[in-house]
This record gives structure tokens, sequence and C-alpha cells, in this order.
């Protein structure tokens, strides 16, 4: 029987006490709150020239709790807002289990979040579908469930597609991305859906989830490595550009090993149709 991402990551910390209880003090205490900035260019397919360099701000899998404080979401915050990126996407996982107590706490840390573009967001699979995206709207966020918007720079047309963790099926993720007017990039908290957009031709995608594997031990790896099809950073599929991002908090156990956080400063780049 196939162990789940919790019981992995558990017993994983469990079984390796003895060799690794230094580097999991150290996760702890230090490296889960040490958010960085970390810089990508993804290829897009079809991206109109003037959209050469548009820059996204992206922050994701945040999980505000008890163990996620809330100076943690502050900084995340204030060093997008120190690049002043042209729009910001927030990839999911604003909370962990749903819990209520921190879904308006999380929104109101996330407020001050402005971009010319605007500030778009997507629902994970710790997030439920009213009183998170209810939150969020209150805060001039749009909230994108299984839905598209369009945005206009350098007069040009760019589409943000964004799904719901759950929106699973081809044909409901299908009659999302259908019929779009310019090049569009998919929002999805998950980043299996890139078998999805590879199919449907979608140039680029966004995604968290995987926590970049939140503990990577040195000669073992991490234990989510091959549930996905990139764990972190740039991959592709055919013609299909994706970056994930390791998130900003943690979930399960408050620890991250060799797998710090990030908010991401995501530059879109031209590439050729292969």
């Amino acid at each position: 029987m196939l162990l789940s991402r919790r019981a992995a990551i558990k017993g994983l910390l469990v079984t390796s006490v003895g060799v690794v209880s230094g580097a999991t003090t150290y996760g702890v205490a230090f490296e889960r709150h040490q958010i960085g900035v970390t810089h990508a260019a993804l290829p897009v397919s079809g991206l109109p020239p003037k959209l050469d360099g548009l820059r996204i701000g992206f922050l994701t899998d945040i999980h505000h709790s008890q163990t996620v404080p809330a100076s943690d979401v502050t900084h995340a915050v204030d060093l997008v807002m120190a690049h002043r990126p042209d729009l910001i996407v927030l990839g999911g996982d604003y909370v962990t289990f749903g819990d209520r107590t921190f879904v308006g706490p999380v929104a109101e840390l996330l407020a001050p979040l402005r971009a010319p573009q605007g500030v778009f967001a997507i629902l994970g699979n710790h997030d439920d579908d009213r009183d998170m995206p209810a939150a969020l709207s209150q805060h001039h966020i749009e909230v994108l469930k299984d839905a598209r918007t369009r945005i206009v720079a350098q007069g040009e047309g760019l589409e943000l597609a964004g799904l719901r963790f759950w929106t699973r099926r081809p044909e409901d993720i299908a009659r999302v991305l259908r019929k779009p007017a310019d090049t569009v990039i998919l929002l999805a908290h998950d980043p299996r859906r890139l078998a999805e957009a590879s199919a449907l031709n979608v140039p680029g995608v966004l995604s968290g989830h995987t926590h970049g594997g939140q503990v990577v031990l040195p000669g073992v790896g991490a234990v989510a490595r091959r549930r996905f099809p990139v764990l972190a950073g740039l991959g592709s599929k055919e013609n299909t550009s994706i970056f994930v991002s390791r998130g900003i908090g943690t979930v399960y156990v408050p620890v991250r090993i060799n797998c710090p956080p990030e908010v991401a400063i995501v530059t879109l780049t031209r590439r050729s149709r292969i």
C-alpha cells in the first residue's frame, strides 16, 4: 500500500532522527523562516514581442497557521513588492486544512499586494470554496475559480486561466481553456496539470503544491519527487513550460531541510513554437 505524503514525511523524519537531528533542528528554527527571492525566466510560445519581459510576482503555499507566523507572510509580501512586478499571482494553500481561524488574517496580510496589472489568486487543496475566496476578494484580489481573465499590457492581451485544485477531469480543464483570444498562462496549484496543459497546447503554467519536497535529505532526496513531473523550478512538456515554486510555508511538520522557502519573480520570455 502506498504511503501518503504526510505519513512518508513523518516516517522519514522519525527513522532518520539519529542522522538528521541537527539538520532538523536547523530546519525548524532557521531554514523554514529564511524566505528568499527566486528569479526565473519562463519561455512562452507565441508570446507577443511587447510582453517579452513581463514580470510576475508569484507567492504560493503560504499555510498561515500556528507554525507559519504572520511575520513570515509579511516578509514574503515585502519581498515581492520590493521588486515591483507587473502583476502578482497567488498560487493557493493560504491556510492549512481549511482552518477558518486564519482565513481572514491571511487575507489581511496579503492585502498590501499591488501591481499595475492586478493581483490574481487560485485555490489549493487546503482552501475551501467559499470563505477563502470571499476573504481575498475583500482585499482587491481576484480569485479565478475555473475561470479566465484578460489583462492588457503594452497594448497586448494576456489571458490568465485559474483552476481549482479539485478540477482534474480533462474535459473540465478544456472547458476553462477553450477558444482563447490571446496567449494563455495556466495557474494550477498542482503541477500535475502540466499534462493537460500540454495536451491543450497551453504555453505556460505556474504551480506550487510540492513545497519543493520540503524535506530534501542528502543521498535520499525528496519523498515527493516521484509524484510530480517537476518538483521545483523550471520544466517543460513538449511545447508547454512550467515553473513550480517551493512556496512559503510548511505543512504536516514545521521543518524545511535543504529546501528553503521562496517567493518568485517569473519573467515571461518569447519562445518559438516547436
